[in-house]
This record gives C-alpha cells, sequence and structure tokens, in this order.
C-alpha cells in the first residue's frame, strides 16, 4: 500500500510545515494544561468540580459568542488584502472590545438565573471574576491570528505555549497550595490581562498609523463575518447545550461524571486547530492565484497528516480508556469511563476540517444551516436520550449531530471542489491507517489483559507498545510519502548520531 498522493506538490509540503511548528508550541504546554482539571477534581469533591467546570462553560460559551466571527474574519482579509491588514485588525480588536464589556455585564446581571440554569448556588460567587477573564480574553482573541496570518509561526508558536504554560501555572499552585478556587480565577484574570497588554503593545508597533478604525473597511467585515457569527452562535449553543441540559436535569454530582467522560484531549485541539488555520490561509492564496486544483491537494494532505495522528489516538483512548479515567480521576469517577469510550469517536471525526474549507469559499450561510441542523438534532433528542439511556445518552446524540454536520458539508464541499466523491478524500489512505491504529490496538488489548501493574506503569507501557506497532505497520505498509519517509530517516540518523557522539566523548 503506498500513499494516495499527487507528485510535485511544492505548495502543500510547505503547509503542513507551519501547522507543525504551531503544534509545537502548543503541545509545549500540553501536560500542564491538561492536568488543569485533574488537580481540581483530585482536591475539590465532585460538587466543587462541577462549579469549576460549569464556571468555564459560562466563559467559553460568552466568549466565544461575543466574537461574532470577527477575530476569525481576519484569517479571510489578511492574506487578501495585506496593505489593509492594520485597519481590519484595529476594526476586529475594538468591535471585540465593546462585545466582551456587554458580555461582561451580561454575565453579572444574569448570575441568579445561570444558578437556577446551572442547578448550582455557587456560580454568583465566582461570577465577576469568570466575567472579567472573558472581557480581557476578548482583547487578545485576535493576537495568534494575525500572527498566523502574516506568517510569523515561531511567534504564534512561543505565544500558545508562553500563555497556556502561565494559564496552568496560576491555577494548578494556588488549588494545591491554598485549595481555593477563586485564587485559580484571579490568576487567569491576570494572565488575560498581560495578554491583552501584549496584543495592544504589538499591533501598535506592527501596524503603527495605519493601525485605526476603517468604516468602509468594518462594513465588509461584518458582512463577511455576521452570517458566519450566526453560524458560531449555533455551533456554541448546541455544543453548550449538553451540559446545560444535564446540569439543570441532574445533580452537580452527575454533572462532575459528565463533564470527565466529556474529556478532552488538548492534543487533538493542538493538532487540528493551527493545521486548520494553515490549511485556509494557503487555500486562500491558491484561489487568489487561480490554482484551483491545489486547494483540493492541501485538502487531501491535511486530512491524512490529522488522520496519522488521530486514528491510532482514538484507538488507545479505547483499549485504555479505564485506566486514564482512574489514573487522573481516581474511582469516584468509573462511571465517566463508557462515556469517555463513545466520546473519543469525535477525535475521529476531528481529522476531517470540513468548516474550514467552507469558509475558505465563503459558504458562512451554509455553515449556519449546518449548525442549525446539528442544533436540531441535539435539541430534539437531548432530554429524551438522558432520560432513557442515562448520561451516555447524551453523548450519543452529540456523535450522531456531529457525524450528520461532516456528511452534510463533505457533499458540499464535492460540489464547491467539482470533483467525484472517490476524489473527495484520500480513501485509500484513510483506510490503511485505520487499519494500521486497529492493528496496533488489538495487539495492545491482548497485553493488557495478561498485565498486572500499577495504573501508570500499565498506561505507559500500552502506550509504548501501541505506538511501535503502529509506527512499524505505518512504514511497513509505506503509509508515508517518500519525502516524508526521507525526512523522518534523516532525523534518525541525526539522533543517532548525536547520541554516539556524546557517549564516546563521555567514554573519553
Amino acid at each position: 500500500m503506498t500513499a494516495a498522493l499527487p507528485v510535485a506538490m511544492p505548495r502543500i509540503d510547505s503547509v503542513f510545515k507551519p501547522a507543525l511548528l504551531l503544534m509545537c508550541g502548543r503541545t509545549l504546554a500540553f501536560a500542564a494544561t491538561f492536568f488543569i482539571p485533574v488537580v481540581v477534581a483530585r482536591v475539590f469533591d465532585p460538587a466543587h468540580f462541577a462549579t469549576y467546570k460549569q464556571l468555564f462553560l459560562i466563559y467559553s460559551t460568552v466568549y466565544l459568542i461575543s466574537q461574532a466571527g470577527m477575530a476569525s474574519s481576519l484569517y479571510y482579509f489578511l492574506p487578501m488584502a495585506p496593505r489593509d491588514a492594520g485597519r481590519y485588525v484595529a476594526n476586529s480588536l475594538v468591535f471585540l472590545a465593546a462585545a466582551g464589556l456587554l458580555g461582561f455585564g451580561a454575565v453579572l446581571l444574569m448570575r441568579a438565573q445561570l444558578a437556577h440554569w446551572l442547578s448550582n448556588a455557587e456560580v454568583p460567587r465566582y461570577i465577576v471574576w469568570i466575567g472579567l477573564y472573558t472581557l480581557l480574553s476578548m482583547l487578545s482573541a485576535t493576537l495568534e491570528i494575525v500572527l498566523i496570518s502574516r506568517g510569523r509561526y515561531l511567534w504564534a508558536s512561543a505565544s500558545y505555549a508562553i500563555s497556556d504554560l502561565a494559564r496552568a501555572v496560576v491555577a494548578i499552585v494556588p488549588v494545591l497550595l491554598f485549595h481555593q478556587l477563586d485564587l485559580l480565577l484571579k490568576g487567569f484574570v491576570l494572565v488575560a490581562f498581560l495578554r491583552a497588554a501584549i496584543t495592544l503593545f504589538y499591533f501598535h508597533v506592527e501596524f503603527r498609523e495605519t493601525f485605526r478604525l476603517d468604516r468602509i473597511l468594518l462594513k465588509n467585515q461584518v458582512t463577511y463575518a455576521l452570517p458566519f457569527a450566526l453560524a458560531i452562535i449555533v455551533e456554541i449553543l448546541q455544543a453548550s447545550l449538553p451540559q446545560y441540559v444535564v446540569a439543570y436535569l441532574s445533580s452537580p454530582a452527575a454533572f462532575a461524571i459528565f463533564a470527565v467522560g466529556c474529556l478532552s484531549i488538548p492534543l487533538v485541539e493542538f493538532a487540528s486547530s493551527p493545521a486548520c488555520d494553515v490549511m485556509m490561509i494557503r487555500m486562500q492564496e491558491n484561489l487568489a492565484a487561480g490554482r484551483n486544483q491545489a486547494v483540493l491537494e492541501i485538502w487531501h494532505d491535511t486530512t491524512r497528516k490529522l488522520a496519522l495522528l488521530f486514528f491510532p489516538l482514538v484507538a488507545l483512548v479505547v483499549v485504555a480508556a479505564k485506566d486514564i479515567i482512574l489514573l487522573l480521576f481516581t474511582a469516584r469517577y468509573a462511571a465517566s469511563i463508557p462515556l469517555f469510550m463513545v466520546w473519543s469517536i469525535l477525535i475521529l471525526l476531528s481529522t476531517l476540517q470540513v468548516d474550514g474549507v467552507l469558509r475558505v469559499f465563503a459558504q458562512t450561510r451554509f455553515i449556519l444551516a449546518l449548525n442549525l441542523m446539528r442544533l436540531a438534532i441535539i435539541a430534539g433528542l437531548m432530554h429524551w436520550s438522558l432520560s432513557k439511556l442515562g448520561l451516555i445518552g447524551p453523548v450519543l446524540v452529540i456523535v450522531l449531530a456531529t457525524v450528520a454536520f461532516k456528511v452534510a458539508a463533505l457533499l458540499r464541499m464535492r460540489r464547491l471542489l467539482e470533483v467525484r466523491a472517490v476524489d473527495l478524500l484520500p480513501w485509500r489512505n484513510l483506510a490503511a491507517l485505520l487499519g494500521a491504529s486497529a492493528g496496533a490496538a488489538v495487539l495492545a488489548f491482548a497485553i493488557r489483559s495478561q498485565l498486572d501493574a500499577p495504573a501508570l506503569a500499565l498506561l505507559i507501557a500500552l502506550t509504548a507498545i501501541h505506538a511501535s506497532v503502529y509506527a512499524l505497520l505505518v512504514w511497513r505498509f509505506e503509509l508515508l510519502t517518500s519525502t516524508e519517509r526521507l525526512a523522518i530517516a534523516a532525523w534518525i540518523r541525526r539522533t543517532f548520531g548525536s547520541v554516539t557522539r556524546i557517549a564516546t566523548f563521555r567514554k573519553g
């Protein structure tokens, strides 16, 4: 089996290199940020852990809705009109500041209602800090977007890494030392303030006299962003609705079980988000230059490389779900294990960054329609699934709605790219990677059943076995391109040579 990709694609090779650089920046902070909810869950009881999760549910809902697509619109406008970049950025920043103030006021006014919706009387106690954190975060929402759009991938990578590491420090240390949730929130506010100050300083230095409002360009941005903003609002509603429904219809302790079962692995976001960002920019550049065929090739390359990472990750999660949950969250959250296994299907679906392609083609109205469809599925089935199937019901409904979204988006992409269904995806590569992932998982599961070891040692062993077998299968059946194989071989030679030189030096 060989990787079925077109030959001679110079632009495609450059797509994943910037994405990989961005992924490295996010991965540096992966462990620390991942362990924030783990530490909170271990220090506090499930009810207090639920309060933490619900506060950041409020934050994510307000933060993402309030942006109204104005931050993301820069991915469209900056590559298209670099000379007007300062004006576009200033327009977005002023809009986001105003929206942040409105969001801050809204959560303060609705604190009692939010406590009622979430069935948690502790929420109002912390609402001022989560509102202030939302406002300050809005002011820096465009920082990495501008850096990526202007080709400063190293800076964006560093910004991601430093920001996430800072958040991890100010979250974990106060919780461990003082067991106080309000100190965690105050630390987040401090980091958000510093990010906002750095963002304003960078924009002033970068754009100088062009960093000012422009009403004409603002009108163009709003025209582009409004349908996308509506789509984002619907998307956030459908993403948040299950959590609000579970919180409203159950106890904080049950909500904590549900929240752990819906554990998001940061590596997925760290990989998919920058890959999608760079994919969109490269597609936009090629469309502007009239290289339409390159758009399909970029899509194939991005999808294949995300599958190379996500397929084995899902297989490992399914095999080691029990060990992961018990190790991280203790036996108090054992009921979350089946939820987590089903939830991992969403990692598979993250391979298909279909919304990024639709945004490149300015299909914002269609994205809105898809999100309305997804919201209708979730709203229509959520209460029924919870009452009939328990906590796993809402997870199944979310997976079903996401599958429907991806399939409908792929059908529209087929029309936009004017290709046959057989050419829409790198089917052969995806099937081969899925087979390699499943094969490695079967062997890891068989070995796991024979091992009796502490959870951490068992998880390390399973990960090593699964990764080694998967890498061997990928290499043996030539599931990498020739360029990728040469690059890996060169890296191995350099690494082995460095180790040999160090060993020789020490012996000498």
